[in-house]
């Protein structure tokens, strides 16, 4: 893809490009170029009194910026991106360049709330504990105590994430200092970004036993999950998106020198 991009830089750039060249040298379909045009992420393209479009070479960086940001994931905003691209587009390449830096700035934020969340498991898992109330809740003075609402509560118990003991009577869910530091755990890590499945296999992990390398268990899915989502990997998704906020940097940099001329 490289070696085509340079091909085009090279041996297109004196003339007009078709819609073919820009798709050859992003690597898209050439309807996606069309697409893009359509949405406003491209500056208006001219055409040949035949009706061709005919793109210039600040066409086909933008082209490269909006390629880069609109995939997905986007942890850093995806409505970040979109306003980046179309900035961009306007030719208010510094606005796309503050744009870009807010959204480096989105997925850091993102990424320290993860990294503490991670933290705040391992302390528990080395035997911190979490929790010091005296007597057993119910189930609905255990989501008062923890601001979270019953529905989440029975979400994670039937979803594995906690065994609740019952009142042998009334056979009602009977939280304790125990119980109530796991869901602490639990809770950090949801609104962290981390999934259900991933805290699942976390888990699994330290109920067996093992309480090292959960940060791992966490960021890898297993040989029977068929199907994953950005947060079964959350880690990895953070810092890939990170390196691609970088990208966004370094296209619109080149941009803004060549219509600096420099």
């Amino acid at each position: 893809m490289r070696d085509n991009m340079a091909n085009v830089r090279g041996d297109l750039m004196a003339g007009y490009l078709k819609t073919s060249d820009i798709a050859k040298a992003v690597g898209v379909h050439v309807n996606t170029v069309r697409l893009y045009e359509a949405r406003g992420y491209l500056s208006p393209v001219s055409r040949t009194p035949s009706g061709y479009r005919r793109f210039t070479p600040t066409h086909l960086e933008q082209m490269r910026l909006a390629h880069l940001a609109l995939r997905g994931p986007h942890t850093g905003g995806r409505q970040v991106a979109l306003e980046l691209v179309k900035c961009a587009a306007d030719g208010d390449l510094g606005m796309a360049m503050e744009l870009a830096y807010t959204y480096l700035t989105n997925v850091r934020t993102e990424r320290t709330h993860a990294e503490a969340a991670v933290e705040f498991l391992e302390r528990w898992a080395q035997g911190q504990t979490l929790d010091t109330t005296r007597h057993t809740l119910s189930i609905g003075q255990a989501a008062r105590h923890l601001g979270v609402s019953v529905d989440q509560l029975r979400n994670w118990d039937r979803n594995g994430l906690l065994n609740v003991p019952r009142d042998p009577k009334t056979n009602y869910r009977l939280y304790s200092a125990v119980e109530l530091g796991r869901l602490r755990v639990i809770r950090m890590l949801r609104r962290s970004g981390y999934s259900v499945m991933a805290i699942l296999r976390m888990l699994r992990r330290f109920d067996a036993g093992e309480t090292e390398q959960l940060r791992e268990a966490l960021d890898t899915p297993g040989m029977n999950e068929d199907f994953t989502t950005v947060a079964d990997r959350w880690i990895t998704t953070l810092t890939k998106d990170e390196e691609r906020a970088r990208a966004l940097i370094r296209q619109i940099t080149v941009m803004i020198n060549a219509a600096a001329g420099q």
